[in-house]
């Protein structure tokens, strides 16, 4: 079974935090919540009190994840982007083949840690300026290698199906994409 880390940090964006969440378990992906506050519960960008499954000092290292994942809003982003332990953790992950993923502001992190040189990839529109060596593509997602990044909320269902699609195939993820009338809502005008 795949294995998928994400961080949060307060003032996360709900969305782009619990749907991919959602979307993988229900796929059969075995996917931690991490705090990175201090403690498990986490302010949403809203207001919203969460609780994490675990907090990163009690996660370990992270050396069996298939993907680390950050979702964005604000100050979510920022607080996520001066956590050095989530900065080091996503290098590594990405430095050792496996896949990232950051949505909306967050992709800011992996500007920030340099692993976006020569990369395509979007964000939230406006923040394009802290993709550092990257190519905006304003795409509701963009993979490149290792690499996905999506757009905002209303990206969030498409870049979880998409993560997902990397761990159980196409084929299963259309028939979840039906089960959650996803496809149903793609053909409606």
């Amino acid at each position: 079974m795949a294995k998928v880390y994400e961080f949060l940090a307060n003032g996360f964006e709900e969305i782009e935090g619990l749907a991919p969440v959602d979307i993988l378990r229900r796929g059969g992906v075995d996917v931690t919540t991490v705090s990175v506050t201090g403690k498990r519960e986490v302010e949403t960008s809203h207001g919203i009190t969460i609780l994490a499954d675990t907090t990163f000092e009690e996660a370990g290292k992270f050396d069996d994840a298939d993907l680390l994942m950050i979702p964005g809003g604000m100050p979510g982003s920022t607080n996520l982007n001066a956590h050095d332990g989530v900065r080091d953790a996503m290098r590594r992950q990405y430095e050792s083949g496996k896949r990232v993923a950051a949505i909306c502001a967050a992709p800011m992190v992996l500007g920030s840690i340099g692993i976006l040189n020569g990369k395509r990839a979007t964000c939230s529109p406006g923040f394009q300026k802290y993709l550092t060596g990257a190519e905006y593509t304003g795409e509701l997602y963009t993979v490149d290698g290792n690499i996905i990044t999506g757009e905002g909320p209303c990206a969030t269902l498409p870049y979880a199906y998409k993560i997902l699609s990397f761990f159980i195939g196409d084929d299963k993820v259309k028939a979840l994409q039906t089960k959650m009338q996803y496809t149903h809502l793609m053909q409606s005008k």
